[in-house]
């Protein structure tokens, strides 16, 4: 009877430890958000979690406070019932009193010990993180009665605490940080994304607007050498003769090439008389141009065109100079990749060969070329183009079948072990105005 007395008071006192260790578990490890979510479409439950959520610290020292207790008085009850039953049975078997008394208290200790580890919490622990909304929700109600019941028995203990810490130069946190920096959020996206509950498409979408904010205009620009200009004194029937370019906006230059006036939209030529055009400077009919410093965030480019209602910026050096033109949709594509038109003309992408190589346009900057192939190429201070890598481990101006070996950034495995260096070999394959147009990428051994 001892035994089963014994065994039945340790059962109840597990059964509180692994309350509590479910509520430590569930209430961590729960998404605050989803709770939100389901308090404001009426679920009460959800609702009383959410305020037990909003005192996490106070909860968790209450959780504290319970499993001590219950795992203390488990410890306290075995000797006594499980301890005495087992030394009976052992009497009853012939072993010595002294020896059966030593015996029977550490196995009643063993026994308490195994049952709370299992099944006071490993076992609500594993359950509380797998199924932590349903937990939270079935507990709330009694877990705001419990810290209403033993709340000042758990602030006294909490006061303690915190003046110890306090002692030693720690401030106190009461709450958990509920938000995630962009590092983390682009982890979480990535791990996500390997655990399939993001598509590729969305997680693009998604590390793309991490990385928006941190996106100048000098990295998302036409450079000048690609832009279509006109001089201030040319007729507007030049104008018409370029729409066959593709674009619908030209940069107007005046005695320099780094004297922009204004820009010239082909929608504001086409509205006069075609034998009025003739006559008639580009100067006159340009609009004035919004500039923008290369080292201008994306954000603050865009806001700047919504103000001005302008489609096109003139992107400036840090010397003055004309570096190039951003337009709203060279800053769409920052967000969701190449936009094609049937006003683009044709141009030359990226090609996987069958051996594994590719084919890159030089121009495209490193992050285009990792998102592509998933080769993380290494940056550098002096360039962010195929075109500039190449060219800075050169030290010269290329030629057709230059090589250059470039060792990839170290990469850490989930194991956390660093995975041996790779390299490629960039194979200059065509040159335009005097600089890579197009490489050949290998990985080499």
């Amino acid at each position: 009877m001892l035994i089963l007395a014994g065994l039945g008071l340790i059962l109840v006192l597990t059964v509180a430890t692994g309350y509590f260790v479910s509520q430590e578990f569930a209430y961590v490890a729960v998404d605050r958000s989803r709770l939100r979510t389901l308090a404001e479409d009426g679920d009460a439950a959800a609702a009383r979690a959410l305020r037990v959520t909003s005192r996490l610290s106070f909860v968790l020292s209450g959780a504290q406070v319970g499993i001590t207790i219950t795992a203390l008085l488990a410890g306290y009850f075995a000797e006594p019932y499980l301890g005495a039953g087992l030394a009976d049975l052992l009497g009853a078997a012939g072993v010595p009193s002294a020896v059966s008394m030593s015996i029977s208290v550490i196995l009643a200790l063993l026994l308490a010990t195994i049952i709370q580890m299992v099944l006071g919490e490993l076992a609500p622990k594993n359950l509380a993180i797998a199924k932590s909304e349903a937990i939270a929700l079935r507990l709330s109600r009694s877990t705001l009665m419990y810290l209403t019941i033993a709340g000042p028995v758990i602030h006294l203990f909490d006061s303690a605490s915190n003046r110890i810490l306090r002692r030693v130069g720690i401030e106190p946190v009461e709450e958990l940080p509920q938000g995630a920096t962009p590092q983390e959020l682009d982890r979480i996206i990535e791990t996500s994304y390997e655990q399939g509950l993001l598509d590729q498409d969305t997680m693009r979408l998604l590390d793309r607007g991490l990385d928006f904010r941190g996106r100048t205009a000098g990295e998302a620009m036409v450079p000048r050498v690609d832009v279509v200009t006109m001089h201030r004194d040319e007729p507007l029937t030049r104008v018409v003769e370029l729409q066959d370019t593709g674009h619908s906006r030209f940069p107007v230059i005046g005695d320099s090439v780094d004297e922009v006036v204004g820009v010239v939209a082909i929608g504001d030529v086409v509205e006069l008389e075609p034998a009025d055009r003739a006559a008639i400077a580009v100067g006159s009919l340009a609009s004035p141009a919004v500039a923008v410093p290369a080292t201008l965030p994306l954000p603050g480019v865009l806001e700047r065109l919504r103000v001005a209602r302008r489609q096109l910026a003139i992107v400036v050096d840090e010397y003055g100079g004309f570096a190039g033109i951003v337009t709203l949709e060279d800053i769409a594509e920052e967000l969701v990749g190449e936009i094609r038109d049937e006003d683009d003309l044709p141009e030359t992408g990226l090609v996987q060969g069958g051996d594994g190589s590719w084919v890159v346009p030089a121009r495209w900057r490193l992050d285009q070329v990792e998102e592509a192939t998933g080769v993380q190429l290494p940056e550098g201070d002096d360039y962010e183009t195929v075109s500039g890598l190449v060219m800075a481990r050169l030290g010269r101006i290329p030629v057709v079948g230059d090589e250059v070996a470039v060792e990839l950034p170290q990469r850490i495995d989930h194991d956390g072990r660093p995975i041996p260096s790779e390299y490629v070999r960039l194979t200059v394959q065509t040159i335009e105005r005097r600089v890579p147009g197009i490489v050949l990428m290998e990985r080499t051994a």
